[in-house]
């Protein structure tokens, strides 16, 4: 393969590619995330929140074929197995808790801002350090999409009580049932 000489020294491209692979494993650790909840949602809430992360689920998939073609583009490769997303991503699995409707909402708002804080930084190193204005207009892009979807899923549950041990309505499980 040639040389890319796109103005970006290999440091550089590098540097830009190694955030965008953090990005992705946050972005399929969202993704199962959602998938999960989508299946596992009960409750009066059911239909809202089942179209909603289907939605949502659908985004996340095209962000994530898109970082990954982002990567390629600069010339490295996406991260594309499970134990590599995990070693990567800054949201952890939970696994074994099956949350109630509030808490699964909950904590995907918890999910979606730790994403936006992530790229948020992202952007500007991609920017200042790495000069690589293009990724840093994408990760923009990324970002706004998360700040609505963590809107759409704060929305939901303002006004809501949250769980006065832990003052955090992501706390609020049931009983995991085959998990």
């Amino acid at each position: 393969m040639p040389k890319i000489n796109i103005g970006l020294t290999e440091q550089q491209r590098q540097g830009v590619i190694d955030l965008l692979n953090q990005d992705l494993a946050d972005s399929y650790v969202l993704l199962v995330r959602t998938k999960k909840y989508h299946w596992d949602i009960v409750g009066p809430q059911f239909r809202t929140l089942h179209q909603l992360w289907e939605e949502h689920y659908e985004k996340l998939t095209l962000n994530i074929d898109a970082i990954a073609e982002r990567i390629r583009t600069l010339g490295g490769y996406p991260v594309g197995t499970l134990e590599g997303f995990l070693k990567l991503a800054t949201i952890k699995e939970k696994a074994g808790q099956v949350p109630t409707a509030t808490g699964m909402v909950a904590q995907l708002v918890e999910d979606h801002e730790q994403v936006i804080r992530n790229l948020r930084d992202h952007v500007d190193s991609s920017g200042d350090e790495f000069h690589d204005q293009g990724t840093a207009d994408f990760l923009t892009g990324l970002m706004e999409e998360h700040e609505q979807m963590a809107w759409m899923l704060r929305s939901f549950i303002e006004g809501q009580a949250l769980d006065p041990n832990t003052q955090s309505a992501a706390a609020d499980t049931q009983t995991p049932v085959g998990v």
